[in-house]
């Protein structure tokens, strides 16, 4: 790849996860304090991303890979965002930003994979050159925390007050309009022919893949996918909103450092998983979601917040641990013939389906807590979690078999310079 088109693409991955981090991380904060949503509202809000990753398969397997080019859909869809953004600033009631949120999620959840696209065709060595410029995407939602906090001080008690969270929406469309123009300008990505390519409803969603659930082991890591979820589900719909209510300073550019500890773990992953096998290495990353919440739910803003930033700090741990090793271990045990739809048969029951039920969830114990006015509310939502990631991750202990993978079948990732995935992971 020569410089000016890894600069290209790296500008295109910065931008796409600038947008995203822009405005999600603060949403729930924004939902409380200036929409003055119910926590049933704010789950409902959150649930879009959910249904925005279910619908995400259909527009990349049934329009994007047959008709158009990557780098021109990636345009429109955000040129569309910024307009759509633009409404979200403009709203003043849940009832008036759920349908422009739910449309955007709609559109932005395909541009994920349009992006993994554009920048795969460009390659010779994916393996090798994608984490290079993936990695710039990570810098971008840093990039947006960091603004946030540091130079516009939105998320400071004085600005929240006077409702100054909503120019997060606008900034955010500001970048979806300069990537949607910049977009016509990245290397030209034509749709692929595929003679034996299907187009079946089973095929986009990966449910071809679920006759890999007869192994009992794939079961049981496959469920324990879904139920993990819901307390991921907890962090990102509560994290802002509890840090910002407890009165930590700099909140929203404190949970970059998430982000950070995200890169650094992803490093040692590798070594980590090949040291000390798949159950291991998942048992550690069950295990970190209920440490997390218990020092979320036993800190403070004073003399503790240290237990804060710990917490957040074991974002890497968290989600490279479980996510991206479960990514390794079906991409392992799934064989050529099922590489691609079980990937994308976890990605739905997981990113689709387990968020769904975990923003539901959260959104339920949350409203029942602030209903009975309990005296330690957030202590009370966080424990929620920290228990369901423990029994989780007994459960996982005492049911799974770690087993090697057969001789064939090589734990690497092995992405495709055709076609990425439908929806690629929450930083």
């Amino acid at each position: 790849m020569n410089t000016l088109t890894r600069i290209k693409l790296s500008a295109m991955m910065f931008l796409e996860f600038f947008i995203w981090g822009a405005w999600f991380v603060t949403l729930g904060t924004f939902l409380g304090n200036n929409l003055k949503a119910s926590e049933l509202e704010t789950a409902s809000v959150f649930s879009t991303q959910s249904f925005g990753a279910i619908i995400a398969p259909f527009i990349i397997g049934l329009i994007a890979d047959k008709y158009f080019n990557a780098e021109r859909i990636l345009g429109l869809l955000h040129l569309v965002g910024a307009f759509l953004m633009y409404q979200m600033y403009q709203s003043d009631s849940v009832g008036t930003f759920y349908p422009y949120v739910f449309t955007y999620m709609v559109a932005y959840m395909p541009t994920l994979a349009l992006a993994n696209s554009v920048s795969f065709r460009q390659m010779k060595n994916p393996e090798k050159e994608f984490s290079v410029i993936r990695v710039w995407g990570t810098i971008g939602w840093i990039a947006a925390g960091l603004s946030i906090s540091y130079l516009f001080h939105w998320d400071s008690a004085q600005s929240i007050g006077q409702g100054m969270l909503k120019n997060t929406f606008l900034m955010a469309g500001i970048a979806s309009l300069v990537l949607g123009v910049y977009s016509f300008l990245l290397p030209k990505t034509p749709p692929v022919r595929q003679e034996n390519k299907s187009n079946s409803v089973a095929d986009i969603l990966g449910l071809d893949a679920i006759k890999l659930l007869k192994n009992r082991n794939f079961l049981i890591f496959f469920l324990a996918s879904v139920l993990i979820c819901i307390p991921l589900a907890f962090y990102y719909q509560n994290a802002n909103p509890f840090l910002t209510g407890i009165g930590l300073d700099n909140p929203t550019g404190k949970m970059t450092i998430g982000q950070i500890s995200e890169v650094l773990f992803l490093l040692l992953l590798p070594v980590f998983f090949s040291r000390y096998g798949f159950k291991k290495t998942i048992l550690v990353g069950m295990v970190a979601w209920a440490v997390r919440y218990l020092l979320f739910a036993y800190g403070n803003a004073g003399e503790l917040s240290f237990m804060l930033i710990i917490g957040i700090a074991l974002h890497g741990i968290c989600y490279d641990f479980f996510f991206v090793s479960g990514q390794i271990y079906t991409d392992a045990r799934a064989g050529e013939r099922y590489k691609s739809s079980a990937q994308g048969l976890v990605t739905l029951a997981t990113y689709g389906v387990g968020m769904l039920i975990g923003f539901w969830v959260a959104g339920y114990i949350s409203e029942y807590y602030r209903g009975a006015d309990a005296e330690n509310f957030w202590q009370n939502v966080w424990l929620v979690p920290a228990g369901i990631a423990g029994v989780v991750a007994l459960l996982f202990l005492l049911l799974f078999r770690d087993q090697p993978a057969p001789p064939q079948e090589v734990p690497v990732f092995e992405p495709e310079t055709d076609k990425a995935p439908a929806v690629t992971s929450l930083p």
